[in-house]
């Protein structure tokens, strides 16, 4: 039977394998496989002031298509990102405390860090990609029966917004895929609920869909 030492040594060597592995993407990401392009657009493209008006969309064509009860759906999704944020903001990423690569003592001087400052606070999950995802989730299974295969248009979105967080020098790839998870997580709770209580989005036009 193991020991708590035997599996606590386990766990430092499977981690210390994940974290070389996890810098070594980072720098590839970050510093290689890079161009003036991605360069120019990721600063303000993965900022959630940038998406205000797609945001803002979606509030008008819930309440032009399905008037009073597009109120819970907002609701819904304002808890969804409540749930997203405060998990991954205050809950795990002060109870981890992994420092974000560009306040890394050792590792600060390779990052190629193209925000004007290194954000605060600690690096583990991403709460970009939690949030974003989580977001995702939600408009995905509430609005399955209108999107149809489109929804998925919404996770490649919130892929080039977390992946964003890694090239601008902020995050590890492994904070952007646990984040990844979490959001989906929370977003599949969220929105099963709200399925269950008020049922998915339907409209004629999307019926006449085939």
């Amino acid at each position: 039977m193991a020991t708590p030492v035997l599996l606590l040594t386990s766990f430092q060597k499977i981690w210390s394998w994940i974290d070389q592995w996890d810098t070594w993407l980072f720098l590839k990401i970050n510093t290689e496989w890079t161009n003036g392009f991605l360069d120019s657009i990721y600063p303000w493209y993965r900022e959630a002031n940038t998406w205000a008006p797609l945001y803002l969309f979606l509030i008008v064509f819930a309440f032009m298509n399905f008037k009073q009860k597009a109120i819970p759906w907002i609701l819904f999704v304002v808890i969804t990102l409540t749930l997203t944020d405060q998990l991954s903001s205050t809950l795990i990423k002060n109870w981890i405390a992994r420092p974000r690569p560009c306040r890394d003592e050792v590792l600060s001087s390779q990052v190629r860090l193209l925000l004007n400052g290194c954000s605060g606070g600690y690096s583990f999950p991403s709460s970009h990609a939690t949030n974003h995802f989580g977001f995702a989730m939600f408009i995905f299974l509430t609005f399955r029966p209108i999107l149809k295969k489109w929804g998925w248009v919404f996770f490649v979105w919130a892929a080039t917004i977390a992946y964003g967080q890694v090239y601008v020098g902020v995050h590890y790839p492994v904070d952007v895929l646990c984040g990844t998870v979490l959001g989906c997580i929370v977003g599949y709770i969220t929105a099963g609920f709200y399925n269950k209580r008020m049922g998915q989005f339907h409209f004629d036009a999307a019926k006449q869909i085939t």
